[in-house]
């Protein structure tokens, strides 16, 4: 009901034996959209000597891609994507772009650049973890609304809306273990005044994380 992933897009540069190492990382939903963003940089990158990838998307079936793109066999794509396994990473694509600065690597010494480059991006993008969450639209008069507002402030759900109106219509993003504890802790606040309406489920950033 929870994962791993990263917050935003970066890009970060590293050199190594004169070798330029530039690592792209986004989030992505779709093996689609990751392919849309490896295009995108082989294109903005079209003069460099390579540009090796990795991706991980989760959802019915994983899907796991990587390329070595003209690098030895394992030194490059793999690394990679083990970089992105090891950190429990879901949902994201790694794109490490090389320019050939002239010194020989060697197979290990390729394996620890592209490692450490992805690393670097994935640092730069942040990790964030994402809950399963079910959207609970409360509706409650003044009186109770304060203890209410303070117990999700207090828990750091995820508030999507609230409405001023005769009473206060509250949407809020709970994860799915504290489901029942808080729309009991709801009604107790609201000595069981209160309307509530069980909404969509889905995958959240919350606050605290």
């Amino acid at each position: 009901m929870q994962y791993k992933t990263i917050s935003k897009e970066a890009t970060v540069e590293m050199e190594e034996k004169k070798s330029r190492f530039i690592a792209n990382v986004k989030p992505v939903s779709s093996e689609e959209e990751a392919l849309e963003f490896i295009n995108n940089i082989r294109a903005k990158y079209w003069d460099a000597t390579h540009n090796v990838y990795a991706y991980y998307i989760s959802g019915e079936s994983i899907i796991q891609r990587f390329s070595d793109d003209g690098e030895p066999s394992g030194t490059a794509g793999m690394p990679v994507l083990e970089v992105i396994k090891r950190m429990e990473l879901k949902d994201l694509v790694v794109v490490v772009t090389r320019y050939f600065g002239g010194i020989l690597l060697g197979a290990s010494g390729l394996v620890r650049a592209y490692s450490k480059s992805a690393a670097l991006g994935i640092e730069a993008a942040g990790i964030v973890t994402k809950k399963l969450c079910r959207l609970i639209n409360i509706v409650v008069d003044y009186s109770a609304f304060g203890k209410i507002q303070n117990k999700i402030m207090n828990e750091g759900y995820s508030i999507k809306d609230i409405q001023y109106a005769q009473d206060v219509e509250i949407s809020v993003l709970i994860p799915l273990e504290d489901v029942n504890a808080f729309i009991e802790y709801v009604n107790d606040a609201a000595n069981g005044n209160v309307l509530i309406d069980m909404g969509e489920s889905e995958y959240v950033t919350l606050k605290f994380e």
